[in-house]
């Protein structure tokens, strides 16, 4: 997500040098730092663009979005830097985050949760606007000092289905209040794709901002474009980057989203940061690969680097050779194709309820690992929410498959007319999983 004007920011001991969209503007921030261990992040000019430095020294962002997962299994894995989605939700308090994170040498681009007008909040409400700021206000003096925060991050995809700007008037007030608590750590917003009506929304109403951050899925191959357009030389985080969303992707002829394989992933991972994040550094100053974790959207697999059960999948592999220049010792399965009735995915695969099928994977392991096989069918997401929005898991329907634990097996097309899944997960042994699957239609005559 893009930026707004330049701005230049001094301190009593640093210049911050930071372009901002569609306006430049100095602001003199000569506030003594309170006694603390925070540590002073900067954004500065340098000879290929921009640097952000930490404690004065370069600081390259090896990122992923983490709020409730393994922060230490994401620091073995050469991860230094998460972003979060909230400093209150979930089974853990900002404090443990941000404590955890310390404890293994990572920093946390911290998001305060603000109101979105797609999930009912009211820009035009200013006394619901004025609560808001001064709780956010409390939950910045909570931790503005602890030695792990990089960034402060407010609010996630403010811009998503919204209709009124004055939500960036907000963010505005925000960022003011935070620059006025906080002299050591920028701010940023984060856009939903690549919106030009949002940045110069951002420009004209929130010019506190240090920086923008963007977060691009299928649009990332859009990103360098957009960027490079003419008089536009910003620095900007990526804050979630990764799968392409089920949004962008081909559907069969009912409306079900077909979903890359988990190695088909890895690649689309690989080729992203290799392609175009890479080379876009110098103005893109951090990113953070989305989900270091699981979640149920439209399916189990689609977002997380995780199964439901626990284990990493070839995304994390690719993620560890990004951040470490080589792959680790042990790799995921990889899984070449998958077939039902002798058709892939994209293939409006039909059947007959209640009559047998065959169904196959073709999968490898560059570890030569014994392989275990798991068959499971759920009917199809009746979600329709978007931004993210929460969404139950789906359970899997019993007695359909012969065998499941077998790498090719029989499926038993489901009595009830409608919309399914078909779903195979491929264990090494060695906490990876490989996994991939087909939506199907049933009817009394298969679509004949």
């Amino acid at each position: 997500m893009i930026l707004v004007n330049e701005i230049t920011r001094y301190t009593a001991t640093v210049a911050l040098i930071v372009s901002l969209g569609g306006f430049i503007g100095c602001a003199d921030r000569n506030m003594e730092s309170q006694s603390s261990s925070a540590v002073k992040v900067e954004i500065v000019a340098s000879d290929n663009g921009y640097q952000l430095l930490r404690g004065g020294e370069p600081y390259h962002i090896k990122g992923a979005g983490l709020e409730y997962g393994d922060i230490d299994l994401f620091a073995a894995h050469g991860g230094n830097s998460i972003r979060t989605w909230s400093t209150r939700d979930g089974d853990r308090t900002a404090q443990e985050v941000l404590d955890n994170a310390l404890n293994n040498g990572v920093t946390v681009a911290l998001c305060l949760k603000v109101g979105v007008e797609h999930w009912g909040f009211d820009y035009d409400d200013t006394e619901a606007v004025a609560t808001q700021l001064d709780d956010l206000r409390g939950e910045v003096l909570k931790y503005r000092n602890h030695p792990a925060l990089l960034v402060w991050i407010i609010g996630n995809e403010l811009n998503y289905d919204y209709t009124k700007a004055k939500v960036y008037d907000a963010v505005n007030d925000i960022s003011r209040m935070i620059h006025e608590l906080d002299p050591n750590h920028p701010t940023t917003t984060t856009i939903a794709g690549l919106k030009p009506d949002a940045l110069a929304d951002i420009s004209t109403r929130a010019p506190d901002l240090d920086f923008v951050s963007f977060q691009v899925y299928g649009q990332l191959k859009s990103l360098p474009d957009f960027v490079k357009q003419p008089g536009y030389e910003k620095p900007f985080f990526v804050t979630e980057w990764g799968a392409t969303g089920h949004w962008e992707v081909d559907k069969t002829s009912w409306g079900a989203p077909i979903e890359a394989t988990s190695s088909e992933k890895a690649d689309t991972y690989l080729n992203g940061y290799r392609n175009i994040l890479a080379p876009l550094e110098g103005h893109l100053i951090g990113s953070y690969v989305f989900l270091w974790g699981q979640k149920q959207e439209r399916t189990g697999t689609w977002y997380g680097m995780f199964t439901e059960s626990g284990e990493e999948t070839e995304t994390i592999d690719v993620m560890h050779y990004i951040w470490n220049g080589t792959w680790p010792d042990n790799r995921s399965p990889r899984l070449e194709s998958m077939s039902l009735d002798g058709r892939f995915a994209g293939q409006n695969v039909e059947l007959i309820a209640g009559q047998s099928y065959d169904a196959t994977v073709k999968v490898s392991d560059p570890d030569n690992d014994s392989l275990r096989y798991h068959w499971e069918v759920k009917p199809e997401s009746a979600a329709t929410q978007g931004g993210g929005g929460f969404e139950e898991s789906i359970e899997s329907l019993d007695h359909l498959i012969r065998d499941a634990s077998a790498p090719a097996i029989q499926l038993i097309a489901p009595q009830e007319p409608g919309a399914y899944r078909l779903f195979v997960y491929i264990y090494d042994g060695q906490n990876h999983a490989a996994h991939a699957n087909i939506p199907f239609l049933t009817s009394d005559d298969g679509g004949k």
